[in-house]
Formats: structure tokens, sequence, C-alpha cells
């Protein structure tokens, strides 16, 4: 009779990882007591938990969500951060290549003539240093905060629509044949959005009012500032907030969709016309640029 070593006991009964059955653990799963080896091993608060556990937590987990919805994130001016980037970056295109600046432009003739991505990408030109320092320093101050209230999505949403409402508003009433050009209809966008915050939230909201007005009565000084692209931006702004801000919790996703893209509607309808108007008029009427224009500063 051939008696048994101990040690072969031992090894004949000890647990495997369910995960990888040639692999000897003694540790255990805290939650579901299955055997886990350590490259399945999850720290958990008490003890580790196996893959299968960890991702059912997830999904049963609610996730985090701002004041009006949006989702949390560690950091909360990634969107704030790539606009500054992309403006910064086209300004430095707009010095090293001859001719990127008319090319990209709000130009209402070229618009007319079907080249509607001006519309977009005039609000990633500026005219000088200090005009771009001044936006990007506005879109920094107030950027940040909206990000962090409506989350990425909601925000970009907000900026765009800004964008693209002051743009065609700016279209609507501007001089066709002079460029335009500015981020200043998305970011009064954005402190149109802010003020309503603030007032949602029942913060002193007479600092923001007070610098959209004073922005708002820089064209009395300075006739070459694009004061539609500004109101175009604010109301936008403002009503795509507004709401985003007091929608009921349970339609707030669908109700913020439809608010977009009722704005980003009323603008191509804005563009429309004005594209009606300026093709129905005869060429000669539509002035060439001249070589000593001004910008509009947007």
């Amino acid at each position: 009779m051939t008696e048994a070593h101990p040690a072969e006991g031992a090894a004949a009964t000890a647990p495997m990882c369910y995960r990888h059955p040639d692999r000897e653990t003694y540790i255990r799963c805290a939650r579901c007591d299955k055997p886990i080896c350590p490259e399945c091993m999850v720290s958990a608060a008490v003890g580790f938990q196996c893959p299968d556990c960890v991702a059912e937590g997830r999904r049963t987990q609610r996730p985090v969500k701002t004041v009006f919805g949006g989702e949390v994130h560690a950091r909360g001016n990634v969107v704030t951060i790539s606009i500054i980037v992309a403006c910064v970056a086209a300004f430095g295109l707009q010095f090293a290549l001859p001719g990127f600046t008319m090319k990209f432009a709000l130009i209402g003739a070229d618009v007319a003539d079907g080249q509607w991505y001006r519309l977009i990408t005039s609000g990633f030109l500026h005219v000088s240093v200090l005009h771009i320092l001044f936006n990007m320093w506005a879109l920094w101050v107030v950027g940040p905060p909206l990000e962090g209230v409506f989350g990425r999505l909601r925000f970009a949403a907000i900026y765009f629509v800004s964008l693209l409402a002051g743009s065609a508003t700016s279209y609507l009433f501007g001089n066709p044949s002079i460029p335009a050009m500015g981020a200043s209809g998305a970011i009064f966008g954005l402190f149109g959005a802010l003020f309503v915050v603030a007032r949602r939230m029942r913060w002193n909201a007479g600092g923001i009012a007070a610098l959209i007005l004073v922005n708002l009565l820089l064209p009395f000084w300075m006739p070459n500032i694009d004061w539609h692209a500004h109101v175009g931006g604010l109301v936008a702004g403002a009503s795509a907030a507004a709401v985003m801000a007091y929608a009921p919790q349970r339609s707030r996703r669908i109700v913020s969709i439809g608010v977009c893209l009722v704005l980003v509607g009323i603008s191509v309808a804005l563009v429309e016309t004005r594209t009606a108007q300026l093709t129905n008029n005869p060429p000669s009427q539509i002035q060439q640029i001249p070589p000593d224009f001004t910008p509009s500063i947007q």
C-alpha cells in the first residue's frame, strides 16, 4: 500500500484561476469568491475583485453628471484648450502661408458663391496679435467654468452654434466685399451662456452683464468691429444655454439636441436669405476687395 505525501495532496486540491486554469492561486474575489491570479486581480475598497465583478459594477453604477446633465471629467477644460490651440495654430499659418487668410476669412461674395465653410473657418482667424490675445484670454476665463457645468459635448455645442450664428449674422448685414474674421461671435455666445448660468445658479451676474455691455459699446469707438457677429453669437449662446439649463432633467438631452438644431436651422436660413439677395443683384453691385481694405474684427 502506497502512502501519499502531504505535498502531493495539497497540489491536487490547489485552486486554479477561473480565467487561467493553468495558474495556481490562493486569492479569491471579494465579491463572488472565484479564485483569481495576480493578472486578474483588480484592487477594490476591500481586497481584490475579478474582472467580471468589476465590469458588472460599472454597468450598475450610475454615471456622475454635471449640474446641467453633462458627463463629469477629471479635466474640465479639454475643449477650451483645444479651441485655443486651433486658433493659435491658424494664426501662425496666417503669417506663414501667403493667401491663407483670404482663403478662409468670411467674405460675403465668396459665401454667396457656395463657399459656406468660411462661416466656420473665419472664427479661427484673427487680424492682429492684440485681437487674438484678447479673444483667447476671454475664452480661457469663461470657457473652463462653462465646460465644467455643461460638460464637454454641451459646451462644444454652445460654442459652435454661437460661432455659426455670429458668422451668419455678420454675413447677413455686412459688406460682402470686406473680409471679416475672429472668434468674438463664439465668445459672445459664451458670455451669454455664462450670464444664463449665473442667473440659474443665483450667482451675482452683474460682472458678466457689465462685460457684455462694454463689449457691445466698443464699435462706437472702433468702427471696424463687426458688432453684428457679436449680437448674433450672444443671442445664440444665451438661447442654447437657457434651454439646457432650465430643461427638465428627464428630457434634458433631447431638448439640448433640439435647441442646437433649431439654432443651426435659423443660421442656415439667414445665410440662404443673404445669398438670395446677393445672387439676385447684378455682379457690378458687389464691390471688389479694395487694395487698402481694413478687415472687420469679429
